[in-house]
């Protein structure tokens, strides 16, 4: 749809009726900005413009659309030519809606999961619920950008998605716990053996020694099996 030539028509109908902008505009309900984004070409009229639009400037939607008027014999076919390109049109604005909306919310969802990392304390509860919290918001934006494929592939692309977010969270953790010494925020079992604190996770385990005390330190290590025995043996 030539946007651009639908514009100058709509322009040049409404110089030959001798009507402003903004006169347009007053009938329609509208702003004048509207119109004159119409007429610059960045824009077409909603839908429920078209007709009000079309009686004011003496002319058919399918010669709206067209961007020029018609002879009868060209006007069938024409007819045909801009409900397809309507519906092409339609698809496009609503594609480009999702993927504007779907960036934001995974935008939005990224900045949950960095803020829940960064502000609440590692051991508090909150900043596992928001970084969750985080993940599926951004599964939500992300979507809006799988709507149009078959329901199977989106199935599998939105799980991707959603893996590699959690991928992304637990190595920002991990990070967190190698750098700046800090509790894991993702564990499954907490357990406290005289001065040493053992925090089991999905993937590895963090010891922390002598706690509290001013030679704490902390040790990482690949999952394994553990009592209180070998818990204690780890920090000495």
């Amino acid at each position: 749809m030539e946007q651009e030539k639908i514009g100058r028509f709509i322009s040049n109908l409404r110089k030959e009726k001798n009507m402003t902008q903004t006169e347009l505009a007053d009938k329609l309900g509208i702003t004048d900005r509207a119109i004159s984004k119409w007429e610059n070409g960045r824009g077409l009229p909603d839908l429920s413009l078209m007709k009000p639009l079309c009686d004011e400037l003496g002319i058919t939607i399918n010669e709206l659309l067209s961007g020029e008027k018609l002879k009868k014999e060209n006007y069938q076919e024409k007819s045909e030519e801009n409900i397809v390109n309507t519906i092409a049109y339609t698809n496009k604005k609503i594609n480009q809606k999702n993927n504007c909306l779907g960036t934001i919310l995974i935008i939005f969802g990224f900045i949950i999961m960095l803020t829940a990392v960064s502000i609440f304390p590692s051991e508090s509860i909150w900043s596992s619920i928001y970084s969750v919290f985080g993940t599926i918001i951004a599964l939500i934006g992300f979507s809006y950008f799988s709507k149009k494929l078959e329901y199977s592939k989106r199935l599998v692309l939105n799980f991707l998605f959603y893996i590699s977010f959690l991928i992304i969270l637990f190595t920002l953790d991990f990070i967190n716990v190698k750098m700046n010494n800090q509790a894991p925020r993702f564990t499954k079992e907490k357990i406290t053996v005289e001065q040493i604190i053992l925090y089991d996770t999905p993937f590895y385990d963090v010891y922390r020694c002598n706690t509290n005390l001013e030679n704490e330190y902390w040790i990482i290590e690949k999952n394994s099996d553990y009592d209180s025995k070998t818990i204690a043996k780890r920090c000495k």
